[in-house]
């Protein structure tokens, strides 16, 4: 299972960040595990993140959730054929991973560039030795998850000779 010194700070950069950048209060449920074949939504924005902890964090949308968050961001009507919305739906995952960041206690992260992925009921496949956690947001623009992998890396043991 995950350390919640690890899971907290993504509660808290969802928050925040639906917060400042939505004026949109999220209410997160009990983290829990992600069953193996779960669909996780229409629109998935990730992002990755290596160093001395390697995994993703992703924002999965139905698409009406989607492109009211979009929109919201955007201050625009913003569909998904528009090239603002994977933007939109990116630039956020990327805040709330980098606002995790900044509360990860002395770990050495990287995060890479967000990726948006759109089609109908996408399954993100995940490794079989990490498990992922899924935390349903419940927000006034719809409902949506974050799901979070993540695997610590551990310090070499040292060797006497």
């Amino acid at each position: 299972m995950m350390d919640v010194r690890y899971v907290n700070p993504f509660i808290g950069g969802i928050k925040n960040v639906f917060q400042t950048m939505l004026q949109t209060q999220i209410l997160i449920s009990k983290p829990r595990v992600k069953e193996r074949d779960e669909h996780a939504a229409d629109v998935s924005a990730i992002i990755g993140f290596s160093g001395e902890a390697a995994g993703s964090v992703a924002l999965c949308f139905p698409m009406r959730t989607a492109v009211k968050t979009a929109s919201k961001f955007s201050g625009t009507a913003v569909g998904q054929d528009n090239p603002d919305f994977a933007d939109a739906l990116g630039e956020l995952a990327n805040m709330v991973a980098g606002q995790a960041k900044s509360k990860l206690e002395g770990l050495n992260i990287s995060i890479s560039l967000p990726r948006v992925v759109v089609g109908r009921e996408l399954k993100l496949l995940d490794s079989r030795s990490t498990p992922v956690l899924v935390l349903a947001c419940d927000s006034p623009l719809g409902r949506f998850r974050t799901e979070v992998m993540m695997a610590l890396k551990r310090e070499p043991t040292a060797v006497c000779s």
